[in-house]
């Protein structure tokens, strides 16, 4: 059974992570996803490293699923063309820097002159407005600017640390995704197409805010210097690796102290309750870490579950794969690329019941299907050839 947006169309003239994400996401359910690229070089991330027969996995792990069409938006026939494909579809993502889509013909006004009905939607980094719209931008000025990297620090006065995996990047494009779904929820009630807008810092602002920004809440009162929690990571070395261990209720700091044979911490007035314990936390942090380095991390792990304390490995990123929780999750899955080869990704975390997503295929070569996408428009092979002639298209030898 088809995945539950199957019947949508997609027209993504995104590149890098966070648009091809969110388009992803919206492939992996089921929607069948045109990528127009750039003829010459495609996305920027097919140029990335970790390759295998000319395809990157930073390609491959963020446009599965989607077709590809290479199609020249600096010709006036590609960007018409491109607009032709809009007439059809239900959606019409774009990821350029504020006022380059109408610059180049294909922005709102354009593509809703073709298609009224159209959800269009625009990804940027800083916003529309302001005197940061118009600059470039990549994640880590987004975990600057956002406050981000002085959270990871733990404290304003310590050096602002980036997190280090891209992940303004990836929140914006789970964040797009979401939002072009309720958009299509919206119209499939209304009838009527909108204008969805989503920046990298405005999801990232957005995301701290529900735990980090509390001392930021309360308009009027004076807002504090933001305090570290703790300068200790929840991440323990024991005698032979490392572990990740986590109280909260009195239950479970029962356990610890059970689990770690040290009763008399129950009796310590710093520990009595969890207000004190987070008031006490860096002491009681580094006497968890100092108890634990006595015995192996398989030995810790099993006493402190005997006793339901919420704990954990610490995986490499290889380690990861073979996990048992991890494979009974089944969350990793091989597949067959006809080009790649053979590819290990994740499946669609979100599973449906009645209408379950499927990799129905892996990342396109560029503009691999430049030729079907524009035979469905009713272009024949002379058209075609003589599109391609004229620098309009790229036609791409598959076989």
């Amino acid at each position: 059974m088809p995945g539950p947006l199957h019947g949508y169309r997609i027209i993504d003239l995104t590149s890098m992570i966070s648009g091809p994400l969110a388009t992803m996401l919206l492939a992996d359910q089921g929607a069948d996803v045109i990528k127009v690229e750039n003829p010459r070089e495609g996305d920027h991330t097919r140029a990335s490293n970790n390759r295998n027969n000319g395809l990157s996995a930073a390609f491959l792990n963020n446009n599965r699923n989607k077709r590809s069409v290479a199609v020249n938006l600096k010709h006036v026939r590609g960007v018409e063309l491109v607009k032709q494909m809009a007439r059809d579809a239900d959606v019409f993502v774009q990821n350029y820097r504020p006022g380059v889509a109408d610059r180049i013909g294909v922005g709102e006004d354009a593509i809703r002159e073709v298609n009224p009905a159209i959800v269009y939607v625009s990804i940027c980094g800083f916003g529309e407005e302001g005197p940061y719209a118009h600059k470039p931008v990549y994640d880590p000025l987004i975990q600057a600017l956002s406050g981000l990297a002085s959270v990871q620090a733990g404290s304003d006065s310590e050096r602002p640390r980036l997190v280090r995996t891209i992940l303004p990047d990836k929140l914006t494009g789970v964040t797009a995704a979401q939002a072009i779904s309720a958009a299509l929820l919206a119209r499939a009630r209304t009838g009527e197409g909108q204008h969805v807008r989503v920046s990298m810092l405005d999801s990232v602002v957005s995301f701290l805010w529900g735990s980090d920004m509390g001392s930021q809440t309360f308009v009027g009162a004076d807002i504090p210097q933001q305090e570290a929690a703790s300068f200790i990571d929840l991440i323990y070395e024991t005698a032979d690796g490392y572990i990740s261990v986590a109280v909260q209720q009195n239950r479970e700091w029962e356990g610890l102290t059970r689990a770690l044979e040290k009763p008399e911490w129950r009796e310590d007035e710093r520990f009595k309750t969890p207000a004190l314990r987070q008031k006490h936390i860096d002491v009681r942090l580094q006497m968890i870490q100092d108890a634990l380095l006595a015995r192996p991390a398989a030995e810790w792990l099993e006493r402190l579950e005997a006793e339901d304390v919420p704990c954990a490995p610490v995986l490499t990123r290889t380690e990861v794969l073979s996990h048992p929780q991890v494979e009974a999750s089944g969350v990793i899955i091989e597949t067959e690329h006809e080009h790649a080869g053979r590819v290990r990704q994740t499946r669609p975390a979100a599973r449906f019941s009645a209408s379950p997503p499927e990799v129905r295929f892996g990342g396109p070569l560029l503009g691999e299907h430049t030729q079907e996408v524009l035979g469905e428009l009713g272009y024949g092979a002379d058209e075609l050839n003589a599109l391609a002639e004229d620098g309009a298209i790229n036609l791409t030898d598959t076989s």
